[in-house]
């Protein structure tokens, strides 16, 4: 067993495209490996920007030897009278590469065929590989890729050098007009010559000598250690961001931090705004105080050790100045705005083609969001407060500051709503709005925000739908899955028991779609597809699918109550006496939904004929009130197993009667009565869907 170590060396790739390329080369390789039948164990990757590497253990030097048998033509045609191989049989031999003498007879479904063994002999592991890497390198696939020189391949980059060695011997081939051997590259400033690789165990340490970190987690933590200790130096720590330590780490070969300073002007600026504008054009770290409010410093991530690192930060002072000046003059622009003026500027911004303008879609979700706090029943204010919250919603996407840093919209618009003396909730609920930005992403924290985050996601799904946009299972341009995740949660989170179909109608009135069936159909969908997002949400969290369908098929209008029955039904599903339980009811179920022109009507007590009868309704009917009362307090686990005590009772009611009498009157009062007592169990769910 050797080691197999695969080097791409390139022009500088982005920082972006290369932990993707190498998952992906990494599962092509060893899935090409194992179909090639070459026995080998795990694979570690390194990269930095110039180079993309994997690192294969334990890889067979041979392949494996392949062993089949080979059916041939029937015994019959294969031997002649004589029992002497006829000219079909030798054709055979001839054809598989076996000698006569070596065809046996195998008994077969079909009858009894002449056989062959064949066996294919391994190969050497190397000869393999010499077809095997070239083929998986130019499988590797990135977001654009580049043709260079006159060759006919593609890559991220231009590929200058390639390292392919088992143990210490190379796997020679030729890609482009690069042939495979053992040397690479040091840093491009500090150690730019040739370097050999005597075999795979040296790999990393004989870069790390050139000023090469290869390995992507050692170079994390060099990246982490370094800007710590400038921070420090400060007197500060940077802002935690493991989303720029990550891309800072695809950007330099060997991480060199420095700290830097800016004028304290520039503090005037909201932090958000400072720290994007380090952030996304120079990918600095922000740095701030014990108290957590930020420093006029930064950190800035070198790929090269000067002598001289304070003219480096000098440099990098300089830079951020420009950067820094832009924001300022944007942030100062902004304040000459009022926020009506913004709202009013939302007339020329578009929001979907088929759909108008963004000003349009404030005033929808003006009304929806005020029809939501109406039916919240929460605070008085709510309604005043959530209203002005959708006003002035999307008035930051025409301010300057957000044409240029995009990921701060909303986080502007509650900037420029506490500036100008919104109430702090109607400035929270601009931001939060947006939430849950990513699947199990943060929820809004304020009533106002959590209200109106569901109005503004239920106009983009109403809207997308009532246009023909819907999600495919391919598809969902759009992000309405997760918008209608984001619903269900903010739902849970708040306890909202408002109905989902009233807010669906309402937000597809606004559209003036005309004609009450295409409103219906819309809405119909609508549901449809938020149902199957709270089955999904369901179904992740654990609960078993029958519980869901059961649950579901009752009713989904009352988000919180649909949670609160699942948990209840699924923990009476775990009682020890649940499966004779559920066949009971089920049998109430299925006898109801095969009578044929039946009516339920009062149970008229002067018609019963067996005691068990009189013994069920009496039990039905304490256990009706119950249950009212205790669905009144939410109370779902309770219900159920009030439920659950008619169990006892509903089997001696069939033990003691035909359900199914001659006598029409007496016949459909007991089936009335059953009726009534699965109308009260599918105020929970119908049991008829439990599996037992």
């Amino acid at each position: 067993m050797k080691t197999l170590l695969l080097e791409i060396g390139t022009e500088e790739i982005p920082a972006g495209y290369i932990e993707p390329a190498l998952e992906t080369l990494t599962s092509t390789l060893l899935q090409k490996m194992t179909n090639a039948r070459i026995d080998h164990g795990s694979a570690k990757i390194f990269a930095t920007p110039r180079r993309l590497a994997v690192e294969v253990k334990k890889v067979a030097e041979k392949q494996k030897s392949m062993t089949a048998e080979v059916l041939g033509p029937p015994e019959r045609i294969g031997y002649d009278d004589k029992g002497k191989l006829t000219v079909a049989a030798i054709k055979f031999a001839e054809k598989v590469g076996v000698s006569e003498s070596n065809l046996t007879v195998k008994e077969s479904d079909k009858g009894r065929y002449l056989c062959a063994k064949i066996t294919e002999r391994g190969l050497p592991t190397t000869t393999l590989l010499k077809s095997i890497l070239p083929e998986v390198i130019l499988a590797t696939p990135f977001p654009k890729i580049m043709k260079w020189a006159e060759l006919d391949i593609e890559f991220a980059r231009p590929i200058h050098t390639i390292i392919a060695l088992l143990g210490d011997k190379i796997i020679p081939f030729k890609l482009g007009d690069t042939k495979s051997g053992r040397f690479t590259r040091g840093h491009y400033f500090m150690n730019p010559g040739k370097v050999k690789i005597s075999e795979p165990k040296d790999y990393i340490k004989t870069l790390r000598s050139v000023k090469v970190l290869v390995d992507l987690d050692a170079r994390r933590k060099h990246v982490q250690k370094q800007i710590d200790k400038a921070a420090k130096s400060v007197g500060g720590k940077v802002v935690p961001d493991d989303e720029l330590v990550d891309i800072v780490k695809n950007l330099v070969e060997y991480p060199v931090a420095t700290a830097g300073k800016f004028d304290k002007e520039f503090l005037e600026v909201p932090g958000e705004v400072l720290i994007t504008a380090m952030r996304e054009h120079q990918k600095y770290f922000a740095v701030i105080n014990r108290k957590g409010n930020l420093m006029p410093c930064f950190v800035a991530v070198n790929n090269t050790l000067t002598k001289d690192m304070k003219l480096v930060a000098t440099g990098h002072e300089w830079v951020l100045r420009a950067r820094l000046a832009d924001a300022q003059f944007f942030y100062r622009s902004d304040l000459a705005v009022s926020s009506k003026e913004r709202v009013e500027k939302l007339k020329g911004v578009l929001f979907q083609a088929k759909l108008g303008s963004m000003h349009e879609k404030v005033k929808r979700v003006q009304k929806i969001a005020g029809f939501l706090a109406d039916a919240a029943k929460k605070d008085a204010k709510l309604k005043k407060q959530v209203t002005r919250a959708a006003f002035l919603c999307k008035a930051d996407l025409v301010s300057h500051v957000v044409g240029e840093f995009p990921k701060l919209q909303g986080i502007m618009g509650r900037v420029y709503a506490d500036i100008t003396g919104e109430h702090k909730n109607v400035s929270a609920a601009i931001e939060e709005h947006y939430r849950p930005i990513y699947s199990g992403g943060q929820l809004p924290e304020t009533l106002t925000g959590a209200i109106l985050a569901i109005a503004d996601k239920i106009d983009n799904i109403c809207g997308f739908f009532s246009v023909g946009l819907i999600p495919t299972g391919a598809s969902d341009p759009y992000a309405l899955r997760r918008q209608g995740l984001g619903i269900i949660q903010i739902m849970l989170d708040n306890d909202f028991s408002f109905s989902s179909r009233g807010m669906i109608e309402k937000s597809l009135k606004l559209f003036g779609i005309k004609g009450t069936r295409k409103n219906r159909e819309i809405a119909d969908k609508v549901s449809t597809f938020l149902n199957n997002r709270m089955t999904h949400q369901l179904a992740e969290e654990g609960f078993s699918k029958d519980v869901i369908a059961a649950v579901a098929s009752v009713s989904t209008d009352n988000v919180s109550e649909v949670w609160g029955r699942v948990r209840a039904l699924q923990d009476l599903k775990t009682a020890p006496d649940f499966e004779p339980l559920a066949v009971a009811f089920k049998r109430v179920v299925n006898i109801i939904k095969k009578a044929k022109d039946f009516k339920a009507k009062p149970v008229n007590k002067s018609l019963f004929t067996h005691k068990s009868e009189s013994k069920l309704f009496s039990a039905f009917k304490k256990v009706e009130a119950k249950v009212k009362k205790n669905i009144d307090k939410k109370d779902l686990g309770q219900a159920l197993h009030e439920i659950a005590s008619l169990r006892d009772v509903v089997d001696d009611f069939f033990d003691g009667v035909l359900v199914m009498d001659k006598n029409t009157k007496i016949r459909n009062n007991r089936l009335s009565l059953l009726k009534q007592i699965a109308d009260m169990f599918e105020t929970v769910a119908d049991f008829s869907k439990i599996s037992t």
